[in-house]
């Protein structure tokens, strides 16, 4: 697999405030990577360096290019959803269409219709009539249409209801996704995408927490959750988080040999909302 994104040793100074602070980050093509942080932990500072949307210190190659000296060329290949919808109220459908296809060599106007054929949008509505979940179909009909290499989603669900949100990352895994393809994608609602992601990254005061294929993160985390008579001898190991639910005690262990834990309780692979909580968050009882 090669290498889309190379990022080493990012930083971007925003006065007294180090919005990335040593950001390393690898992504290969045809992945699917989850990055998860806090507000205000760098997501939107590294999302708009790989963009070219802001300078930076340190090395980073999007698709082999530099983002902010070459964002014109770069963004031949790159499409970008934010939660933020960037088109103009007074627009109509088909004028939205229209112009796209007039400005990217690689939009194809007859996927982007038969998309949003299966949806309730009319062709000749204009943005300011749709709903904010209307609006996210339109956004990504357009941005499917276009055969780009690197998709980068920054909470591109944020504030629709849960019907939209499922039908939304089904859409994109079913009809967009490949191995020929890359997404990128920030959200608070991580138990959602936890089962379509390759790979996960947590970053926090812009800096690299967690970098983890989900094929390798039950191979160096586990979730243990203890029996009452072995809750000191848990304890004892070391764990990164401890949290008592329903008077059981949940445990989250980094680099413990699993045959250790299994002896002490039920044995798991974390989630990843709970591995956030035990890396970011730090050990809570």
């Amino acid at each position: 697999m090669s290498e889309l994104v190379h990022a080493r040793n990012l930083i971007k100074v925003y006065g007294r405030t180090r919005a990335l602070d040593g950001f390393d980050l690898s992504i290969a093509q045809g992945r699917i990577v989850g990055l998860i942080g806090p507000n205000g932990a760098g997501k939107t500072t590294a999302l708009k360096a790989l963009l070219g949307l802001t300078s930076f210190q340190g090395d980073l190659k999007v698709l082999g290019l530099d983002p902010f000296r070459h964002r014109k060329q770069l963004m031949r290949d790159v499409c970008f959803i934010a939660d933020v919808a960037v088109l103009p109220r007074w627009l109509r459908v088909d004028q939205a269409l229209a112009f796209v296809e007039s400005m990217h060599p690689r939009f194809r106007r007859e996927r982007a219709q038969e998309f949003l054929a299966r949806t309730d949008i009319p062709r000749r509505a204009r943005v300011k009539t749709l709903s904010k979940g209307m609006i996210t179909q339109l956004h990504l009909a357009l941005i499917m249409a276009i055969d780009a290499k690197l998709l980068v989603l920054d909470e591109p669900t944020l504030g629709l209801d849960i019907l939209f949100r499922k039908a939304f990352y089904t859409t994109l895994l079913n009809d967009y996704f490949d191995d020929s393809r890359t997404i990128i994608v920030t959200t608070h609602q991580v138990e959602e995408i936890e089962h379509i992601l390759t790979d996960v990254v947590f970053i926090n005061h812009g800096r690299n927490v967690l970098n983890e294929s989900m094929d390798t993160l039950g191979d160096h985390y586990s979730q243990l959750v203890v029996r009452q008579e072995h809750v000191e001898a848990a304890r004892a190991l070391g764990p990164l988080s401890e949290e008592q639910s329903f008077g059981r005690h949940v445990f989250v262990f980094e680099h413990v040999p699993r045959d250790q834990l299994a002896a002490l309780g039920e044995l798991r692979t974390p989630p990843i909302s709970d591995l956030f909580v035990a890396k970011v968050g730090g050990a809570r009882s």
